[in-house]
């Protein structure tokens, strides 16, 4: 089935469609991963994207059960070079093109990724619309300018969940696939969902946390009332600039717990101490991001998902310490506050690129809570 991408200024791209047929759109974006398709698509941070994938093979180890982030794909559509007509893995339960069938998500393949990312890294990040219904360029690049704009957008009331639930489930064993035992003591964590990926949870679980999942309107007071140790800001999808329901409840908890944040939780961390936010051109997608610490030197190599970085300039540095810098751009990775026990870092220490060069964030984090209490 011929299926076509058009930019909102008027670039199209033909392929051939897979998973399921129809119209889709949002803001296409790429992303640098060789593997891990899985877990982009699952991931609530993609909310209102059209993720394109610059590695030219996708599929080839199928989908499977455990490697999700949410309960569903949660891009808007999914582009690749060339799909996989072989899934093979011992894990593998079935293919990306009917996993994508099965939840309704249009998949194009056949198209050069390549000039498509150089597109959007030399114009920007932009609207679009794909289509299998629609095959005229002039109507979908129409369609696709009256598309809200990211920047403005809140969609995290869209992935957030709606009701207080409990996370118990840890990580697995890399190797035999098992569940791994948390750390002991125990410490209550109220972790504010935003969009949260699964395996943040599990991490926290098993660096011993008692994990209390909220929705992300909840407020301040509401959420003491659930008695927390310490607060987990999660990542999540769109512009922290208009979450102003969550910047103010963050506000009010600063000092009064020790708070970490990742990702969007990072950025509205940033806005509540006082800084401000601005869209980056095309963003941060993928697992290759260099990351410096800037107290050691240490780099990481860091997986990365968000289109906006908190601007430098607008914080106060006699409240918040900036602590890392991306090395391709210089935009802030991690702040800390100078007085209150909060830290943050704009990257996903849970995703394993390194493969673990992040993970001690989480034990900061639990020594941190150690120390407070």
């Amino acid at each position: 089935m011929k299926a076509l991408l058009v930019l909102e200024d008027g670039r199209a791209f033909e392929g051939k469609a897979f998973g399921a047929g129809g119209e889709t759109s949002g803001e296409v974006i790429f992303n640098t991963s060789m593997t891990g398709y899985q877990e982009i698509l699952t991931d609530p941070s993609y909310k209102g994207q059209i993720v394109t994938m610059t590695y030219p093979l996708i599929g080839n180890y199928g989908v499977n059960e455990i490697d999700v982030e949410s309960e569903a794909p949660q891009a808007e559509g999914f582009v690749v070079r060339e799909l996989s007509s072989i899934a093979s893995n011992f894990r593998s339960t079935e293919s990306l093109h009917e996993y994508l069938r099965r939840h309704g998500i249009i998949g194009l393949e056949g198209i050069d990724t390549r000039a498509l990312t150089r597109h959007i890294r030399l114009a920007g990040a932009m609207r679009g619309v794909m289509s299998t219904v629609d095959l005229d360029a002039a109507s979908l690049a129409a369609k696709a300018r009256n598309i809200p704009s990211m920047e403005g957008s809140d969609f995290v009331k869209i992935v957030t969940p709606k009701k207080v639930t409990a996370w118990t489930e840890s990580i697995y064993d890399e190797l035999e696939l098992v569940r791994e035992a948390a750390l002991t003591p125990r410490y209550r964590v109220v972790a504010i969902d935003y969009g949260l990926k699964r395996n943040i949870s599990r991490l926290l679980v098993h660096y011993g946390f008692e994990v209390t999942l909220v929705p992300a309107t909840l407020s301040a007071k509401e959420i003491e009332r659930l008695d927390p140790q310490c607060i987990f800001l999660s990542n999540g999808p769109g512009d922290p600039g208009v979450l102003g329901y969550a910047i103010e409840t963050i506000r009010e908890l600063l000092g009064k717990y020790p708070i970490f944040g990742i990702c969007l939780g990072h950025q509205l961390m940033g806005l509540a101490m006082g800084g401000d936010r601005y869209k980056l051109k095309f963003g941060h997608h993928g697992a290759n991001q260099p990351v410096q610490e800037l107290a050691t030197g240490k780099v990481l190599i860091t997986s990365q998902n968000h289109g906006f970085a908190v601007e430098a300039s607008s914080l106060d540095e006699a409240k918040v310490t900036v602590t890392e810098i991306n090395l391709n751009d210089r935009t802030v990775e991690g702040l800390a506050h100078r007085e209150y026990p909060a830290f943050s870092v704009q990257y996903h220490p849970e995703a394993a690129p390194g493969p673990h060069d992040a993970r001690g964030h989480f034990a900061s984090f639990r020594k941190m809570v150690a120390e407070t209490l």
